[in-house]
């Protein structure tokens, strides 16, 4: 009876995980197959690689993976670095109080879709900015503000990644900033080490785990992400989900197969950060970082 009672916890989540691989898997598995251009509800039964090996040779492909990886990894780049430098902060300041120290996990809880908002309401040239910049004198027209939103850079993008997951960041790394021993700091500073030069050898370091997890789930969502990049996007410049999704709604049925292979493309690279990530975690831990 004492086994039993151990497994049922387990038992009573079966159903929900049951149902959750039968719709991954199985929509994994009808994209591969699609991709290999088996469609026999449309007359499409030879099965080959070649629309993965057009995607090499494809410029649109290519260009939007580039795009792609240039809005994940500025995105994430600059989240994990304007992130720790607010984790240390919240860490080394001795005022305020709960709520100060809450304040700054308000973003996380706000969707994605109602900051793209928000930044197209304060960073368009029609937007609360360009309005200040022009009472002011500092532009004649709405034209002579930068453009910052639909831009080919991104830059309207990354700004809403930026709040979203700058907060997220900072609560990664100083949950574990917290946690950390102080007796390795007043070992450096018994030593006679300066507080950059503690933070830099010591803290970083130990630190470092928790910065890789986070930039690589934020860099994640930022390859994978839809909704932001086609509410945000430049007409210009396509990441590849919005790609795969142009060629999945194509008239063209001989697009279809082209538009899993971009989707499968896309969970590859993936899946290939994740493997990165257990690699330097492992090493990491073999080190005697974790």
């Amino acid at each position: 009876m004492m086994k039993l009672k151990k497994y049922i916890p387990y038992l009573l989540i079966l159903p929900f995980i049951s149902l959750m691989i039968f719709v991954y898997v199985g929509g994994l598995w009808q994209a591969v197959v699609q991709s290999l251009g088996y469609m026999p509800v449309f007359g499409m039964t030879d099965v080959s690689l070649r629309y993965y090996a057009q995607l090499l040779t494809n410029d649109r492909f290519l260009s939007s993976l580039s795009y792609t990886f240039y809005i994940a990894i500025v995105s994430s780049g600059l989240s994990v670095l304007f992130g720790v430098i607010v984790a240390f902060a919240i860490d080394k300041s001795k005022k305020g109080n709960k709520f100060s120290y809450s304040l700054y996990k308000l973003p996380i809880i706000i969707p994605h879709i109602v900051v793209a908002i928000l930044v197209t309401q304060i960073f368009f040239q029609t937007g609360i900015i360009s309005r200040i910049a022009f009472s002011l004198g500092f532009i004649d027209t709405a034209h002579d503000f930068p453009l910052l939103i639909y831009d080919r850079g991104g830059i309207g993008i990354m700004l809403t990644y930026l709040y979203k997951q700058i907060p997220f960041v900072t609560l990664t790394v100083f949950t574990v900033l917290k946690g950390l021993s102080s007796k390795y700091v007043q070992v450096a500073q018994n030593l006679g080490a300066s507080p950059w030069f503690t933070a830099r050898r010591v803290t970083l370091p130990l630190l470092s785990p928790a910065i890789l997890s986070s930039f690589l789930i934020t860099f994640a969502f930022a390859f994978g992400a839809f909704e932001i990049p086609f509410l945000l996007r430049s007409p210009a410049r396509l990441t590849l989900p919005i790609l795969a999704y142009f060629d999945y709604r194509s008239p063209v049925l001989a697009d279809r197969p082209a538009a899993m292979a971009v989707t499968i493309t896309i969970s590859l690279i993936s899946l290939s950060f994740i493997g990165i990530y257990m690699w330097l975690s492992k090493l990491l831990n073999k080190r005697g970082l974790q």
